[in-house]
Formats: structure tokens, sequence, C-alpha cells
């Protein structure tokens, strides 16, 4: 059974991972709208695999027989001045969605939640590459 506090950690992630999804769907958006058909495929690659960051939360707390609780979303962002702009801020983001994973495997520790520990070393070698790829514009 998974604990209360790194289950609620979890749903909260979930909720970051869908943002990620929706931030990086309206630069899709933007960059259709700016003639960047190129920036907008590799954007909704990105969005793609946010929301299968989201499942694995998701699948992870089911298959530990928590509950999930889906959470309201933010719309954080629908227009950039430029497409540099909007890449520094998927950068950004990216160093946010860091940060949280950091705190998850924190917490995973300080539960003595062993089972968490791969799916979080996951998300920390997941997120080299997010930065990596978008620091570099």
């Amino acid at each position: 059974m998974i604990g209360e506090k790194i289950r609620g950690a979890m749903n909260d992630q979930i909720k970051h991972e869908l943002e990620s999804f929706y931030i990086y769907l309206s630069m899709v958006a933007y960059f259709h709208e700016e003639g960047l058909d190129g920036m907008a495929h590799w954007m909704r690659c990105q969005a793609h695999e946010e929301m299968i960051h989201a499942m694995k939360f998701y699948d992870h707390i089911i298959d530990r027989g928590g509950i999930v609780t889906l959470q309201d979303l933010k719309q954080l962002k629908i227009k950039w001045k430029t497409p540099l702009e909007a890449w520094q801020d998927a950068y950004e983001h990216e160093k946010f969605i860091t940060a949280k994973i950091n705190n998850l495997t924190k917490i995973s520790r300080e539960e003595n939640d062993y089972t968490s520990e791969p799916l979080l070393s996951w998300f920390l070698n997941e997120q080299i590459e997010e930065e990596k790829n978008t620091e570099k514009v």
C-alpha cells in the first residue's frame, strides 16, 4: 500500500505533468500560428510525452492500492512574443518539474518507500534529458 504523503505528492505531480502537457500544447498552437511547423511538431511530441509521464504516476498509485485524486489544471500561458521566449519558458518549466521530482524522491526516502525508487529514478534521469533538450535553442 502506498503511503499517504507520497500518494498526495504523486497526485500533485499528475497535475504538474498534465499542466506540462497543456502548456506544451499551447506552444504547439503558437508555433503553428507563426508558421513554425517543425517547432510545432517537436513540441507536440513533448506534449505527448508529458501525458505519458502523468500516466506513469497514475498507474503507480493504482498499482500500489492508492486512490488517484485528479486536481484542477491551470492554463499556465497561451501566448509568447517570440519563439525564443516560448523555448525559454519550456526550459524554465522543465527546471520546475525537476525540482518537483527531486522533492518526490526526498519524500519517498523519508518514508522509506523503496517501491517508488525505480519510478523516481527513471524520472530523475528523464529530467536530465528534458532540461538538456529545452536548454539548447
